[in-house]
């Protein structure tokens, strides 16, 4: 079993930036790959960004790239969203997941967090 925890969600004008953290317990973290999905009112869940075992490869959609960074430390048992220039169609609620690949398929990962809100004002 692995709990995730989301935070570092919040308001923010457009254009601003707010950075995501993840926290991982239970087994050990490095084992899995770990991806950003966000779902907004009326929409579905949709993938925002991943990141292998190691850290080494990434994946974004198109809606966020050359915008949103991901990263891990493994030490820390921590993966982050970093989240610049944003918009207010990138509000949603943001929930960090592990599975044991990368994919942009919710079915691919096996744990979730219970998410954080980010509001992102005109």
């Amino acid at each position: 079993q692995v709990q995730l925890v989301e935070s570092g969600g919040g308001l923010v004008q457009a254009g601003g930036s707010l950075r995501l953290s993840c926290a991982a317990s239970g087994r050990t973290f490095s084992d899995y790959a770990v991806g950003w999905f966000r779902q907004a009112p009326e929409n579905e869940r949709e993938f925002v960004a991943a990141i292998t075992k190691s850290g080494i490869a990434t994946s974004y959609a198109d809606s966020v790239k050359c915008r949103f960074t991901i990263s891990r430390d493994n030490v820390k048992n921590t993966v982050y969203l970093q989240m610049n220039n944003l918009k207010p169609e990138d509000t949603a609620v943001y929930f960090c997941s592990a599975g044991q690949v990368v994919a942009g398929i919710q079915d691919r990962y096996d744990y979730w967090g219970q998410g954080t809100q980010v509001t992102v004002s005109p």
